[in-house]
């Protein structure tokens, strides 16, 4: 027995160690003074849509007992790593869990939504802009008795499986709360709620701290990256903001330049560039903000996601792809954070062979691909969430490949695959290697955004240790990416494998959009020591300064995307040019030998080529 003790110690010892070496942000956590039992707890919230931290509206039994034998909670969480999901839990004594990843249908980071939840004896019923979409009614809602306060709260887990990667860069991160409210529990007498059970017992415009009501939280706990402090918990012009901050400056406070995260080409002329924060439009969508080496940027347009630009390019060569370099991009902030200059290599979507085959949750069997986690904006495909299962040593009837059935994902909430735009076949396989009767698993699965299959229960449609396949045709992709999202109705969903066939003979052909006649030519010499010569064409557009007047910027950029000098900076008509770029007289003499980029910007093209400087 004191070998036990003393190796719990330890572990004590080092998990304390781990918890606070992980605290190394500032969160911020509102919540209120009483307790409430049952009723309809409401809030209009829009979340900051960053990776690896969450925000929340739930109910907790802030219970002082070493255990978890006390413990009742009721959780609407908004992940930052999804665009279309609602995390739905109640955790009942023991910590037992039951979660509910709810699909929707917008991005929680772009508007106000109300989340609402209804807790009586009976239900737990989740509502979202007033629409019911998910209700548990089994025998762990029994056991929710204990009076519970309303809070709400923004922090960063470390648990990348559950919240996402964390990247200090995505700071600072701000929950917004238009206003909450708390509906008691009145049946037969109420007004408001189903069945008009729940009467109006307070509401608050957020306009000022009500300190009679609410408490500004001071602490932390295990798994938590940050730690809990009243400065993060701001009030401007009647909303709530719970901020995420570093340790040297909370509050409401945005200093920081918005960064690129990732650049990845779906095809040779389509080129994603993912930022750190949302961004303002203009500057996203101005051409001589992006130099890709070697190509020519057509276009730029900022996604619905407002942190996506997605750029129109001439041709990539993907075997050799070049750096990207992005600049003068603004946030949101007053006043306007604006990027520096920024390289990055750009990812190369794979191309998969059809039909894909994946062994969910297992390795390489027969044709069937391994599986992987799906890393936002670095895999190519894989799970969100949920833990590996099996491998199973049961046979599994009905099927040949047996070994695909007997490994899986359990829990995840999404599988995502980069695939090209096109109609698909999905093919879901599944077996129930746990439950021998009906009713014990189920769930949903939405494919593309579309309910393909509602209330998926394996048992009951062919019992247990058998391989059970769904078909969903006619799937279309058109942003490069399928969203395949399991929502549990009784217990963890679960996956065993996928086969994917492709309904469309070739890839879509895309446009280009470059104006006639513009051109930047190769410099000549080229390798030059020290003079070379640059030749470029600037045809007739229409402009917002006359039809012909054109803002031409012509600059020269090292490996680092460092600016080396401005060649041109003017406005030009239309026309042939030259211009020389001597690295004695252009006060670049200490420049090494190496590669160099130049890059021609008017306001509707951008065109970049690379020269070789030898001395």
């Amino acid at each position: 027995m004191k070998t036990k003790i003393i190796i719990a110690s330890i572990f004590f010892f080092y998990l304390q160690i781990f918890s606070v070496a992980q605290v190394v942000l500032k969160g911020a956590e509102y919540r209120t003074k009483d307790s409430f039992k049952y009723g309809r707890f409401e809030a209009s919230i829009k979340a900051p849509g960053k990776e690896g931290m969450l925000t929340s509206l739930f109910t907790y039994n802030d219970f002082s007992g070493s255990g978890t034998s006390e413990w009742n909670e009721i959780d609407i969480e908004i992940m930052g790593r999804y665009n279309n999901d609602v995390q739905f839990n109640t955790i009942t004594p023991g910590q037992g869990n039951h979660v509910r990843h709810q699909y929707v249908n917008f991005n929680p980071a772009l508007d106000y939504h109300t989340y609402a939840f209804e807790w009586t004896p009976e239900y737990v019923a989740w509502f979202i802009d007033g629409t019911e979409v998910y209700r548990q009614t089994e025998d762990h809602i029994k056991i929710l008795t204990r009076a519970q306060k309303l809070m709400m709260n923004i922090w960063s887990p470390i648990y990348t499986n559950w919240a996402g990667v964390w990247n200090d860069v995505v700071l600072p991160a701000f929950g917004y709360y238009d206003w909450a409210a708390y509906y008691k529990y009145t049946p037969a007498i109420g007004n408001y709620g189903t069945g008009n059970n729940f009467t109006l017992d307070w509401k608050d415009e957020f306009n000022a701290f009500d300190e009679t009501r609410w408490e500004k939280a001071s602490h932390g706990f295990t798994g938590n990256r940050s730690s809990f402090v009243p400065e993060n918990v701001v009030f401007v012009d009647g909303k709530l903001i719970l901020c995420l901050t570093d340790k040297l400056t909370p509050g409401y406070v945005d200093k920081v330049k918005p960064t690129m995260l990732s650049v990845r080409a779906d095809t040779e002329t389509k080129i994603k560039i993912f930022f750190s924060e949302q961004v303002e439009k203009t500057s996203a969508e101005t051409i001589r903000n992006y130099i890709i080496p070697s190509t020519t940027v057509n276009k730029a347009t900022l996604l619905s996601d407002r942190r996506t630009t997605e750029l129109q390019v001439s041709p990539l060569n993907l075997n050799s792809p070049p750096n990207a370099i992005v600049t003068g991009i603004k946030d949101l902030a007053t006043p306007a954070n604006i990027s520096d200059y920024h390289l990055r290599a750009i990812e190369i979507t794979k191309k998969f062979t059809f039909p894909l085959k994946i062994n969910v949750g297992g390795d390489v069997y027969k044709d069937f691909i391994a599986d992987t986690e799906f890393v936002t904006d670095t895999s190519n495909y894989g799970f969100m969430e949920g833990s590996k299962g099996g491998p199973f040593t049961d046979e599994i009837n009905n099927t040949t490949d047996e070994q695909v059935y007997q490994t899986e994902i359990n829990g995840l909430a999404k599988y995502i695959l980069r695939i090209p735009n096109g109609k698909y076949r999905i093919k879901l396989l599944f077996a129930e290697n746990y439950y021998n009767s009906t009713g014990k698993r189920v769930f949903d699965v939405y494919v593309q955004g579309n309910l393909a299959i509602n209330a998926l229960d394996i048992f009951k449609e062919v019992g247990a240790k058998t391989a059970l396949e769904k078909v969903i045709d006619n799937v279309e992709v058109n942003d490069y990416l399928l969203d395949i999202h399991f929502a549990a109705q009784i217990e963890r969903p679960l996956l065993n494998g996928i086969i994917i066939e492709s309904l469309t003979s070739s890839d879509v052909n895309e446009e280009t959009n470059i104006p006639d006649g513009f051109k930047l030519e190769q410099n000549f010499p080229n390798p030059f020591n020290p003079e070379t010569i640059i030749k470029y064409i600037i045809p007739t557009v229409e402009t917002r300064h006359g039809e012909s007047l054109q803002h031409v910027m012509l600059n020269v950029y090292d490996l680092l995307g460092r600016e080396i000098a401005t060649l041109v900076n003017e406005y030009k008509q239309p026309g042939t040019y030259s211009v020389d770029f001597n690295v004695e007289t252009r006060h670049a003499s200490s420049l090494p030998s190496g590669v160099y980029f130049y890059t021609l910007r008017t306001d509707n093209c951008s065109q970049t080529k690379k020269m070789l400087l030898i001395k």
